[in-house]
């Protein structure tokens, strides 16, 4: 991937706006503060004068903005980190006598999920060095180095490029970047459980589509007895790159906690005012889909903002859309009065900060199980295995979530 010996760590990188990445443009300085422990940033003069807001908690003044505990980077910044799973892979690649916050930004590389860029010089952005982007034909031996990273075996110099660290907004399982017909897609992989996850996810984003729900584009591909998933990026665009920022960020930059509701009233200030009763539909909608398919693992990194051209910010695609199988009855953000509890009466507890009345609340429930109520006839005909089928039945149809979608066919007469 790269020369390893030539990085000698330093205390303060650029940062880049790439939304055009023929035209770089210098946004700040970022260092490291708290010990060592945080990444700060600085905004540039030219910046200042002629930019933008990274987040609202990143206004366009001359400061230091610090981020208020260790182990982050201030505001937007935070996204341009690598997710777990590319934090693993950096350990495993680079060899460098420091591994901080910095480190991790840098070796993330011209990959990184959003439009930002971090570069070692204070006038030219130059990114961390990465080999021509994997296709398709590499998918085999990309799932071999992913299957020697989860064993910690040795991963050849060649075998390296197969490899990007810094593609996803959060999360631990094992993903790369791949060319697709000119277009790079995220690929996640199974990290050898017993189920089919990547086609399971597959189906699920499928069916969430049928629901109404804006999804990012994905393919099943078979590799190695099973599959991995491929996920279209959607913060690309031919040319042109899109900044964003996760509902972590978002949230945190106004002090409000991580929920459903919280991010919907965020839209209310953020969207441009057209669109605002749309965009606040389509996350309730998200947020009974996911209390209904048993996905308890839609923490706030798995949400995102984009900005427009316009200044004002839309909710990404869905992705990251799959069953736990776990039966926990919580989500990961909050849902209503009652707090995360995944029921369907406590997400209409707070039908008002959605700007839904009762009525259009109760048809989105309605609509959305009409179709989960047949994720079987779905799921078999992205052939998910019956095995698999059977496992999932054990929490999509038990009596929980059997009963929940029986009462909200009720909701609606």
């Amino acid at each position: 991937m790269s020369d390893k010996r030539s990085y000698e760590p330093k205390d303060a990188l650029t940062l880049w706006m790439l939304a055009d990445p023929r035209h770089p443009v210098l946004v700040g300085e970022i260092s490291l503060v708290l010990g060592g422990q945080g990444v700060a940033l600085r905004y540039g003069d030219e910046w200042r004068a002629g930019g933008f807001s990274l987040s609202e908690d990143l206004p366009l003044v001359d400061e230091l903005f610090v981020p208020s505990q260790k182990q982050e980077a201030v505001g937007a910044v935070d996204d341009a980190r690598p997710d777990r799973w590319g934090e693993r892979v950096i350990r495993k690649f680079e060899r460098s006598k420091r591994m901080s916050l910095l480190e991790y930004l840098l070796f993330a590389g011209d990959d990184r999920y959003g439009a930002l860029g971090v570069s070692q010089l204070p006038d030219v952005y130059k990114p961390w060095p990465a080999s021509p982007m994997p296709t398709l034909g590499d998918l085999p031996a990309m799932q071999d180095v992913v299957r020697k990273i989860i064993a910690n075996e040795p991963v050849g110099k060649i075998e390296e490029r197969l490899l990007r660290p810094g593609v996803s907004l959060g999360g631990a399982r094992p993903k790369s970047v791949v060319d697709i017909d000119g277009h790079p897609w995220l690929v996640k992989f199974g990290e050898g459980e017993a189920e089919d996850t990547p086609l399971i996810e597959h189906a699920t984003m499928l069916l969430a589509a049928r629901c109404g729900i804006d999804v990012a584009s994905t393919r099943a591909l078979p590799v190695g007895g099973g599959h991995a998933v491929a996920v279209r990026r959607f913060d690309r665009l031919p040319g042109v790159r899109l900044h964003a920022i996760s509902a972590h960020v978002a949230l945190r930059a106004v002090g409000e906690e991580y929920g459903y509701p919280q991010l919907a009233q965020q839209l209310r200030r953020l969207a441009r005012p057209d669109d605002i009763a749309r965009q606040q539909s389509q996350l309730f909608r998200r947020m009974i889909f996911n209390i209904l398919m048993d996905n308890t693992d839609d923490h706030e990194k798995n949400h995102a903002l984009l900005r427009e051209a316009d200044g004002s910010w839309s909710l990404s695609p869905a992705f990251d859309i799959v069953p736990s199988m776990s039966g926990l009855g919580y989500q990961a953000m909050m849902v209503g009065k009652e707090g995360t509890a995944s029921t369907l009466d406590n997400a209409l507890s707070s039908i008002g900060a959605f700007g839904l009345k009762l009525r259009e609340a109760k048809a989105i429930v309605h609509e959305v199980v009409e179709v989960v109520s047949d994720w079987q006839g779905a799921f078999r005909a992205c052939q998910v295995t019956a095995t698999d089928m059977e496992v999932l039945a054990q929490y999509l149809d038990n009596d929980r979530l059997g009963a929940q979608r029986s009462s909200g066919t009720r909701l609606a007469r």
